[in-house]
């Protein structure tokens, strides 16, 4: 089960890496909860395709990001992928963040999406108070 959790994830990496959206409606739950800090413009609980969907949506509009995995794994029916965040803000302002993610998996689908990320530094280069 391990191996197989961890093949799907590195699918959504995949697909998320070429913006295939296509992949939340072929590999996650219908009812997926996604979670992040409250601070950032897209974060909050969002739930179902329609939650990720504007999660993801959300998030795009904001910053353009790519995902530099350092160690994947698997801790049971979950995946925790450790990394960094890195890209640039829709203004140009370029961002290097520690991230953790945790994908909780389910009879073959990502039934949830847990993303911790350095809060601060986003909001920083967001241009947010902190």
């Amino acid at each position: 089960m391990s191996q197989t959790n961890l093949d799907l994830v590195t699918q959504v990496y995949q697909a998320f890496g070429e913006l295939d959206f296509t992949v939340i409606e072929r590999l996650f739950d219908p009812d997926i909860e996604i979670k992040q800090a409250e601070q950032l413009p897209w974060g909050g609980r969002h739930v179902g395709y329609e939650g990720a969907a504007t999660y993801f949506t959300t998030m795009l509009a904001h910053v353009e990001p790519n995902t530099i995995p350092d160690n994947i794994f698997a801790a049971g029916d979950d995946v925790v992928m450790m990394g960094r965040g890195v890209g640039k803000t829709k203004d140009g302002v370029a961002f290097d963040v520690a991230q953790i993610h945790i994908w909780h998996l389910r009879d073959g689908r990502v039934a949830g999406f847990d993303n911790y990320l350095d809060t601060p530094a986003m909001l920083a280069a967001l241009g947010a108070s902190q």
